[in-house]
């Protein structure tokens, strides 16, 4: 006889099979979900729009992906590389992604009363990184002038809260030797003295600069100062967050920090968006295994979401899942 732990075990492992063999029968029975099919047949594709391959929207997107492909059989997700948040969004909005994820200061104040892009869940927040070498002169924001410093790849987050930074600081315009540069290709200037700093908006920790800070001395500069002339100029999504020494080894430092979302087509199916919003909440141990910002999230943090609306499937799964 098995014992009766197993036994409770398996009773549990049917029925969440069973509520997912039947999700996934009625989504594939809906009606429009052509629109995610390549051909009659085919798996459902969920086209995931992250970002660098060493920042956290890729590591977080290719476990979410694994995640989807082993839990729903007749789906197929993939992962797209990409300049991040702005580009993003902009996928979404085209067509040409399912999901995607996205700094909430790259939204537009006032999405409209039907937008063609919408929240799944608050996700974890992005940190403003402002990197330099430890020995550099640049110790604070005004330190720039004169300088040559990436501000963020085109079309991604950074660029963006950069460039209101910049503006508030008086910094914009031909103060800064401004490069738009990826992570990556950040990093790499850095190293060759290229650049004198760069900036990189992701959650703690963001790999590419871990890996720096392991392999060079370096320099995070505070920039908590600036968050109440960000809010008060652009958006009250800004908020003070701190940098502790135990993340890169380096002093405590307060920066600039603003929400992430993951964010959905509005046109895809309730039911496919219910299950992703299941999956998304129920795996959050594994997902904080790829990188620890996704564990930060909670059903009760996952609905602040403006000024986006939650898409009907998630508002589904989240009143349902209430205790």
């Amino acid at each position: 006889m098995l014992p009766v732990s197993r036994i409770r075990y398996s009773a549990r492992a049917r029925r969440r099979g069973a509520r997912a063999a039947l999700a996934l029968t009625v989504l594939l029975a809906l009606p429009g979900l052509g629109a995610c099919r390549e051909d009659d047949g085919e798996p459902v594709l969920i086209r995931i729009a992250t970002g660098s391959p060493t920042a956290v929207y890729h590591a977080f997107g290719e476990s979410l992906a694994a995640i989807l492909n082993r839990e729903l059989p007749q789906v197929r997700a993939e992962v797209m590389v990409t300049a991040a948040s702005a580009e993003n969004v902009q996928l979404l909005g085209d067509g040409k992604a399912e999901f995607g994820f996205t700094q909430a200061d790259v939204l537009p104040a006032d999405p409209g009363p039907d937008p063609a892009v919408v929240a799944v869940a608050r996700v974890y927040d992005d940190l403003l990184h402002l990197v330099t070498t430890a020995n550099s002169p640049v110790r604070a924001l005004a330190d720039l002038r004169g300088r040559r410093v990436s501000v963020g790849a085109a079309g991604s987050g950074t660029e963006i809260t950069v460039s209101r930074l910049l503006q508030v600081a008086e910094l914009d315009g031909p103060p800064v030797h401004q490069q738009r540069l990826g992570l990556d290709d950040s990093v790499t200037a850095l190293r060759a003295g290229e650049i004198d700093a760069f900036f990189f908006s992701g959650g703690l920790p963001v790999l590419a600069v871990d890996q720096l800070a392991q392999q060079t001395p370096i320099r995070i500069v505070g920039l908590g100062e600036w968050t109440a002339p960000l809010r008060l100029r652009y958006s009250e999504v800004y908020v003070p967050r701190d940098i502790p020494r135990s993340v890169y080894g380096i002093d405590l430092l307060t920066t600039v920090a603003n929400p992430n979302y993951l964010l959905v087509r509005a046109d895809l199916p309730e039911t496919l968006v219910r299950e992703v919003t299941r999956l998304l909440m129920e795996r959050r141990s594994e997902l904080a295994a790829a990188h620890p910002a996704a564990g930060r999230m909670s059903p009760r943090s996952a609905i602040a979401t403006l000024p986006l609306p939650l898409h009907p499937g998630s508002v589904h799964y989240y009143r349902a899942s209430k205790p």
